[in-house]
């Protein structure tokens, strides 16, 4: 652990010497949509377009991102790669695996050998905004792992069979989005260590943590919101319509 943490405190200086560290956003989009009842969510049409090209030109048009790797499910390797297409920064669509820790990965060794930092989005977000991709970034550039996240405004309770155990502090709690942007090397050794250890991680910020690396957080937005049922489909209908408004 000390050895790894050497290697990345002195990675971490010689890239906050560079002006723009080379970023690859790994978009994953290889789940099996089990709660849309039926529906694909990331071919699904949001307005007019499907949401994964949503999400695509998010990253396509991100300053801060160089170049773009999509991780699908293998039956839509060919509808992906058509997609994908009409995008100048996808540099592959490559296959998951058998969970989202091994999708990650498959994304991550196709990375260009210039990359610095890995930006990690959930394909089935299509509503990030450039502002937080770009404080995202900006904030993994310089502390090596950043998130976006929103407090919870609901009362969380703790329980395991149906009992209350627990009430936490609502003000120390916080939903976590994506993209969330580490140092790459940082990221992959992270991912390597959870899946030797079998660790049961829900996010790729969990194998960082697992490290004993911090992780900053950055605004996010209840816009940002994740696709996984119908009405999120409804939802982020309306959220464009009044985008397109302003």
């Amino acid at each position: 652990m000390m050895e790894l943490s050497k290697v990345y405190r002195k990675a971490l200086r010689v890239r906050r010497a560079l002006n723009h560290p080379y970023c690859t956003a790994v978009i994953v989009a290889a789940g099996n949509a089990s709660r849309m009842g039926g529906t694909d969510k990331i071919m699904a049409e949001l307005d007019g377009m499907p949401v994964i090209c949503r999400t695509l030109e998010a990253f396509e048009q991100a300053v801060q991102v160089d170049e773009i790797i999509v991780v699908t499910r293998k039956e839509l390797l060919e509808r992906m790669s058509e997609l994908a297409a009409a995008y100048s920064k996808v540099r592959m669509v490559v296959p998951g695996g058998e969970d989202r820790m091994q999708s990650v990965m498959n994304g991550l060794r196709e990375a260009s050998d210039k990359t610095q930092l890995v930006a990690v989005h959930d394909g089935a977000r299509p509503l990030v905004t450039d502002e937080i991709i770009a404080r995202t970034i900006a904030k993994a550039a310089k502390f090596g792992a950043a998130a976006p996240a929103v407090p919870v405004k609901d009362t969380i309770k703790v329980s395991t069979r149906g009992v209350v155990e627990a009430t936490p502090d609502r003000k120390t709690l916080f939903a976590v989005q994506t993209p969330q942007v580490f140092d790459f090397e940082l990221l992959c050794g992270a991912l390597e260590n959870a899946q030797q250890k079998k660790l049961a991680i829900t996010d790729d910020c969990s194998a960082v943590e697992a490290m004993g690396m911090p992780v900053q957080l950055t605004d996010g937005s209840e816009e940002n919101l994740k696709i996984t049922t119908p009405i999120d489909l409804a939802f982020a209908e309306a959220v464009l319509k009044g985008r397109q408004r302003l």
